[in-house]
């Protein structure tokens, strides 16, 4: 079993192209299986069915696992079974009909307008440092960038003259994104530092010895500036939440939003219409005739 798994992870690698965190994500679900067919006694992936797949389910839900985390295990099963069945090693999938229990969907954590522009609109220090990480929060905020996008991000995916960025999502797939003028301004002062870095390579952001930033560099700078500036956590995909809800807002065009995030299903996109439910309904107690009532209305 874990020849085949290593194959698969190998094709996930090479011609799925998917990021190191969603690689080590699938392998550690996948791991849990191979787990659980050995003690089970399985000889191999040929032998695990729907019933036995449903047992390591509830077991991992009874141990506390989230239903997200449970729907990650069989999303990973599932690209596994396809793998395996193109390649004659088995013809079934013993994820086929199986849904995780259904638990709370939790509404991702945003900053709310005057926090976003406290974090983002206080003094600049004329240093390497501060000027880049002040270009990496814009361009999460302006552009709504997952981590790896940014992480990823290269010279020649930049067009500041017209205000566009092009990033490599998930799956591979290419989308254009605007880029605010706040960004553009940051991005135009930070490039010059960055060239003084003697960069190894295209990316755009960089250490101070040229090296392209990795994704635990990036969550720590921005971590630092939420605790300098907020005092409080903070984290990339917060920002990527935030640009999502403050657009919404302001827009109510979900398909516009979906499209700028990069989501494959608007029904993941449809979770940012709740965190601003109290405004909504503000509104309309003000805006909507039957919805106005005198004060004295009651008696």
């Amino acid at each position: 079993m874990q020849t085949h798994l290593d194959a698969y992870c190998a094709h996930l690698r090479s011609e799925r192209q998917v990021s190191d965190h969603t690689l080590l994500a699938y392998r550690r679900d996948l791991d849990k299986v191979v787990a659980f067919c050995e003690k089970e006694r399985l000889a191999g992936w040929a032998a695990l069915d729907i019933q036995q797949l449903r047992r390591l389910v509830a077991r991992q839900h009874q141990q506390g696992q989230s239903s997200r985390s449970l729907a990650r295990l069989l999303s990973a099963v599932r690209g596994l079974y396809r793998y395996l069945n193109r390649e004659g090693i088995c013809n079934h999938d013993p994820a086929n009909g199986l849904s995780p229990p259904k638990g709370e969907r939790r509404l991702p954590r945003t900053l709310d307008t005057d926090r976003t522009l406290q974090l983002l609109e206080g003094a600049v220090e004329d240093d390497f440092l501060a000027h880049r990480d002040q270009a990496m929060l814009e361009l999460f905020y302006s552009s709504g960038l997952r981590l790896s996008e940014l992480t990823s991000l290269n010279l020649e995916q930049l067009d500041l003259a017209d205000g566009l960025v092009q990033v490599h999502g998930k799956g591979s797939k290419t989308r254009v994104l605007p880029v605010g003028r706040k960004a553009r301004e940051a991005l135009q002062q930070w490039l010059p530092l960055r060239a003084l870095s003697n960069p190894a390579d295209d990316a755009v952001f960089v250490s101070q010895q040229g090296r392209r930033l990795g994704p635990r560099a990036i969550q720590l700078r921005v971590k630092a500036a939420g605790e300098r500036e907020l005092g409080q956590n903070l984290h990339p995909h917060m920002l990527r939440h935030s640009f999502a809800s403050h657009l919404l807002e302001s827009s109510q065009d979900l398909r516009a939003v979906q499209e700028m995030l990069g989501h494959a299903d608007i029904a993941t996109t449809q979770i940012y219409t709740h965190l601003d439910f109290q405004h909504l309904a503000t509104v309309y107690d003000s805006a909507h005739p039957r919805a106005k009532r005198s004060k004295d209305s009651d008696t």
